[in-house]
């Protein structure tokens, strides 16, 4: 598998508006949330991006909800945070699709969204800024991609319109891995080249977060 045989990001519905946004709110310093569901592929697609980001931007802040308190998806308790924190774009990793009342409550708060989902969609989406989900029926020509890989897809195209070496996201394909190997897509297609390319990153040089999780479980070598 070639990662030159990657698809083109911006094949996705709404990719060209996400990067604009994103590329808006950083040349306006806006405070920026990296928010995502708290299991394997929504750890993974936050600590992804954030760690992306992070090298271009500052001015930037992660959230996972507890499980028990917030429960799955976009909780009214994280936007009220977000809110108090200053925060004006929120990108969401591997939920939010469904969350159109929330998204609403965000909206009428001043605060705009980036769904990175893959969750099946309904016929009424949330008022998003920009909806990634290669589920859309009008998008994308790879429908299996995990909410991580979604992420990654965004990033790509980030870096194609900014001009940013495709090299720079290479160290952050371990993490695409984890999360197609947790969230049990199939390893085929985009998914298969992203696997390959991120077994060999995790072997090789891992991130430092997966390097402790590989040391505490005695998994070296």
């Amino acid at each position: 598998p070639q990662l030159s045989d990657l698809i083109n990001p911006f094949l996705m519905k709404d990719m060209d508006i996400a990067v604009d946004r994103l590329n808006d709110a950083m040349g306006r310093k806006e405070r920026i949330m990296v928010y995502g569901d708290y299991d394997v592929d929504g750890c993974t697609a936050v600590a992804l991006v954030y760690k992306f980001l992070r090298q271009f931007y500052s001015n930037i802040d992660y959230y996972i909800p507890d499980r028990y308190e917030e429960g799955y998806g976009v909780s009214k308790k994280a936007i009220d945070h977000a809110k108090d924190t200053e925060v004006k774009l929120i990108i969401i990793l591997d939920c939010g699709i469904k969350a159109n009342d929330e998204i609403s409550y965000a909206k009428e708060l001043g605060i705009d969204f980036i769904i990175c989902d893959h969750h099946v969609p309904d016929e009424k989406m949330p008022p998003a800024v920009a909806i990634l989900n290669p589920k859309r029926p009008d998008t994308y020509p790879f429908k299996n991609l995990c909410g991580c890989g979604v992420g990654f897809k965004f990033m790509q195209a980030f870096a194609k319109n900014n001009n940013i070496p495709f090299s720079r996201l290479i160290p952050l394909l371990d993490f695409c891995a984890v999360s197609i190997a947790a969230d049990l897509v199939p390893v085929v297609e985009e998914n298969r080249i992203l696997a390959f390319h991120g077994l060999k990153q995790l072997n090789q040089n891992p991130s430092i977060g997966l390097k402790a999780i590989i040391d505490i479980c005695g998994l070296n070598g």
